[in-house]
Parts: structure tokens; sequence; C-alpha cells
């Protein structure tokens, strides 16, 4: 439940690390005057907290120091010795050339050395790292986090500098609300089934519209009902067998007839109508262009004056002020004229080209089906039915596969209204479990908000609420906010101190609410004390020294610069608290003995 020690094969650079169950910090002195306005030091403080991730199995990272700089680090093999939760410990070892093979060893006492210790006394030797992650699930056995793995919620109680930008979303979960909001919200008391099904519909939700939108894409804006398809069909098989009877019989009189009447009833009425349509348009187009090409204005003002002025006639100034108005007034009223009249012009020659191109098809018709008539050659004839038929089939073919694509989007749509209406459902269900447990003063969630207000109250004398909601979207929303006197939030919390400060009070709240479960018991935070003033800083170790007494493991990291002064020439730590001093005088101070990196 809690890291015990840290150390590695090479201890004359790397010197072992002894964590107490209790509070443990981390000093980094800055002794050159010169480096104490640098906003880095490269001492160690921060890379502490990475090598206890790396020892809890992180993954991979190229950008990862220890890979970063395979030349220093290769020959490296790091020990991380955890506390369990039956008193017991387990050491993991992992090498920096072989990260993804895991050596395990479970024994009783603390702050062993095993490494020196042959491969055959480990209980499990280079097992493969995905194997290992769940080995080491298993052996921690934080059971209040199921069925999510160790590693998810780590990043809480490992909080490096850049997971104090927000207080929920840790910098690891950049990447979907899906992947971390459930699991906080379990962690926090909520029913997370609830939401994870809720993300998992709605991702169904959206896979559904996008495959409808497909569908109605691949139809091409055609029909897309069902029963018109079923009835265009009927009629063209319909006609399929009355043309097979015909050309079984071999007997065209009937088609004649047909074709007759459809030449005189559609095809030639058809066409007449058109052609009125196409003069009565090109009339319109005509009188369109005539107008374009009248719009000039002939007046010129400045000859008028001439002629005024040689005519003896007085020609004011502001009457020739008047006519220019006139004429801008007259082109803004042209300008407008003209883009309607070109806008008119255009639908007229789109719709005269889609006519000409509807006469050109039906006059190829009437054309064939003329020929068709006055045909005495019953092959020819024959012939001819014959394409028709194979023509109505391709249509058929055609509706066929049309109805398969609507009879798919209606099935799409079935399930879209379903999956909308079981989604509708889970966010009430949502909304009725956020709601049950605000109001449950003894709810977990309860526990913690008080917690959580009760550290920053008294470090900052001022009140903190933590809030959970759920948004329109029905989706949890997480807050953390500082309240005024009044009980309104204010944007006191925007400033990364006071961010930080709330970081750190829900990552001890949340750890405090869990101490009855199989949970961790442990907190890291880097730079605790930079940027609060000194009264602050005192009353925040107040804090933490408190809850270390609770059963939670602190471990912080800061720099002497950041110390509040000390009351009557007290140190503010305990010799014993401190149990790695690094300092800027010398490779020696540093956490790995060597020239920095």
């Amino acid at each position: 439940m809690k890291p015990s020690k840290l150390y590695s094969n090479r201890p004359a650079v790397f010197a072992p690390v002894e964590f107490k169950p209790e509070l443990n910090v981390v000093l980094a002195e800055i002794r050159r005057p010169e480096n104490r306005d640098l906003d880095t030091h490269n001492l160690g403080k921060t890379t502490l907290g990475r090598l206890i991730d790396f020892g809890f199995l992180a993954g991979r990272d190229a950008k990862f120091f220890l890979f970063k700089h395979l030349d220093r680090f290769g020959e490296f093999a790091f020990f991380l010795e955890i506390e369990l939760l039956d008193g017991t410990y387990v050491t993991v070892r992992r090498s920096v050339a072989e990260a993804s093979k895991i050596s395990f060893k479970k024994h009783r006492a603390r702050h062993q050395d095993f490494s020196t210790l042959p491969d055959l006394e480990w209980d499990h030797v280079d097992v493969p790292f995905d194997r290992a992650k769940d080995l080491l699930d298993s052996l921690l056995d934080w059971r209040a986090l199921k069925p999510w793995h160790y590693r998810k919620g780590l990043g809480y109680f490992l909080r490096s500098q850049e997971d104090f930008r927000d207080v929920f979303q840790l910098r690891k979960f950049a990447n979907a609300h899906a992947d971390w909001k459930p699991f906080l919200a379990h962690i926090l008391g909520f029913d997370a089934e609830l939401i994870t099904q809720h993300y998992d519909k709605e991702d169904k939700l959206k896979e559904a519209e996008q495959k409808a939108t497909t569908v109605r894409q691949e139809l091409g804006g055609e029909i897309e009902d069902a029963g018109k398809i079923d009835g265009l069909l009927l009629l063209k098989r319909q006609e399929v067998q009355k043309k097979q009877k015909l050309l079984d019989a071999f007997d065209f009189r009937s088609q004649d007839k047909a074709d007759t009447k459809q030449l005189v009833d559609q095809i030639d009425e058809r066409i007449a109508s058109l052609n009125q349509r196409r003069y009565s348009l090109t009339q319109n187009r005509k009188k369109v262009i005539a107008s374009l090409e009248e719009d000039q204005i002939l007046f010129d003002p400045e000859a008028a004056s001439e002629l005024f002025r040689e005519a003896g006639v007085l020609f004011a100034g502001q009457i020739k002020r008047d006519f220019q108005q006139l004429i801008a007034f007259n082109k803004a009223i042209t300008d407008e004229r003209r883009g309607y009249l070109i806008e008119e012009r255009a639908e007229i020659e789109a719709e005269l080209k889609t006519i000409n191109a509807e006469l050109n098809t039906l006059g190829k018709r009437r054309s064939d089906m003329l020929a068709f008539l006055s045909s005495t050659d019953s092959f020819a004839k024959y012939k001819h039915l014959s394409n028709e038929l194979v023509a109505l089939r391709a249509d058929i073919e055609g509706l066929e596969r049309q109805r398969e694509f609507v009879h798919r989007l209606q099935q799409l749509r079935s399930d879209i209204r379903s999956l909308s209406e079981e989604k509708t459902h889970l966010e009430a269900l949502i909304e009725a479990d956020v709601e049950a447990k605000n109001a449950d003063e003894d709810s977990l969630f309860s526990r913690i908000r008080l917690f959580f207000n009760e550290i920053v109250e008294e470090v900052i004398d001022q009140k903190a609420l933590l809030s959970v909601v759920v948004n329109q979207q029905g989706h949890l929303d997480f807050r953390a906010e500082l309240l005024d006197d009044t009980g309104i939030a204010t944007s006191a919390d925007r400033g990364f101190s006071y961010k930080k400060l709330l970081c750190i009070a829900f990552d001890l709240a949340v750890l405090r609410a869990h101490l009855d479960d199989a949970f961790p018991r442990f907190a890291f935070h880097d730079g605790v004390l930079e940027s609060l003033d000194d009264r602050k800083k005192i009353n925040l170790l107040g804090v933490i020294r408190r809850y270390s007494t609770l059963g939670l493991q602190s471990i912080i990291t800061l720099i002497d610069s950041d110390l509040p002064p000390p009351d009557d020439d007290i140190p503010i730590f305990d010799p014993s608290e401190i149990v790695l001093l690094l300092h800027d005088e010398g490779d020696d101070g540093r956490l790995f003995r060597m020239r920095p990196w």
C-alpha cells in the first residue's frame, strides 16, 4: 500500500532511499548564491517521483530520461520495495536495458537489499511486461479500484508538476473523457457502471448515425421510401411478364398498340409542352439580356455645366452636386437590378439546358418507337422488344439494390431510436444517482467533499467546494472551487499556487475517505510549498503531518528557499523526516551522483 524503499544495483551513483510509513521529505538545498534565482536546479527531487512510477511499472516512453540517455543508464537496475495490505512486502526489480522483463520477490522484513540476489531466489523472474502488471495488480490487491487496474489512478497519488494543472484530469488522461471519468466517478462513490454504459451507448449511437449517413450517400438522394420502391418493382415485374409473353408468342400487335398509345398520349404531349416552355424561356432570356445592355446613364454633369455657362446661365455648385448624388443613387439601384437580372439569366439558362436534354432523350425515344411501328420485320421487332426487356430487368435489379439500402437505412433509424431512448434512460439514472449521493450526508462523496473543504479551509482560511454535476450531454462535470464569504465561487482557484493546493487537498481527501478500503495509502507531491505564503505553508505542513498520523504516507519534495522561517529557532522538519537531502555543491548532491544530463 506504500513505497518502502527505492534503490539500485549501483549504490555509489544512486544511493538507497528508505521511506517511512508517515511523512517523508525530499529537501533540495540551494547553497550557491548564483543558483537561487534559477527556476530549475536539476538536483533530482522531481526525478524521484518518476523513478517510483518506473518501479510501479510505468509504460516505456522514449522521452523518459532513463531511455533517452541509455548510454548513462543502460546498466542500471532499480528495485522498489512496496508494503502490502497484510504488512508483508514485495520488491519489484526492473532494469533499464530490459525494462519489459520484471522480477518479483515477497518478503516479511522491510528495507531489504536484493540487488545482488541470484535469480533462483526470486519468486518470479523476467516476467513479460503485461503479465507483470497483472501480477503486481494481484499482489497490491487494491480491490476498491476494481474493475480498474492499479495503474489507472496512480497519477493522483504520484503528482508531478504537470499534474497540478487540473485537479481531476491528469496529464496521462489527455485522451477521451470516457477513458477516465468513469474511474474518477468510481473512487468518488458514484455508480461508474452507469457512466461507462452511457459512453458506450453514445459511441454506438454515433456509429449508427454515421452508418445511416453513409447509406444515404450511397442512395445518392434517390427514393428512401420502401413502399414506393415495392410499388415500382410490382409495376416493372408486371411489365416484364407482359413483354415476355409477347416474345414467347412472337405476336407484336398488342405491343404496337401500346407503343402507339404511349407515343400519342405521353411522348408527343410531353415534347409539345417542353417546346412551349423552351420558347417562353428563350423570350425571357432575350428580354433579360436586353435589359442588361440598356442599364447606362447618359447624363454628364460636367458637360451640362459647361453648356449652361456658355449660355450665360448661372449653374450653381449645389445643383451639380445634386446631379452627382442622383447618379450615385441610380447607380446603386442599377447594380442591384443587374444582380437580379444576372441571377435570373443563370436560372433560365440552367432550365433551358435541362429541357434540351430531355427533348433530346424524348426525340430519340420517339424516333425508335416510330421505327418499331413502321417496321414490318418481325425479327427487328423481336430484337427491339428483347432490348426493352433487358432494360426493364436492369431497372428491377437497381430497384432491388435500392430497396436493400432503404431497408438497411430503416433498420439503422430504428436502432438510432432505440439507442437514443436507452441513452436518455441512462442519463436519467445517472442524474438520480448523482442527486442521491449529493443529498446523502453519509455517502462516500459527501465525506470526500467535507475532508476537501476541511483541508483547504485549514490552510488558507477559505471554504472550498467539491461538486459533481450532470451536464446537458448527460456526462459528469467535476469541479473544485474556492468560495467567498457568501458561498459564491471565486476565481482564486485559477492561480497555479491555489490550483496546486486544491490538487493536494483532493488527493488527501480521497485517500482519507478510503482508509478502511483496500486502496493506496500514499501520496507523492512535488514542489509542495511553492508559491504559497509562509503562514499557509506552515498550515499545509500541519495538515500533511496530521494526515500522516492517520496512516497515510506523504512524500513531499521542496527547495529550502520555499521553507517558512522557523518558530523559536525550531527547525521546520525533524531530521528523521528528511529521507533525502540534495544540494547544488557538486555531483554528490544530486539524486544521481553524476554530471547532469
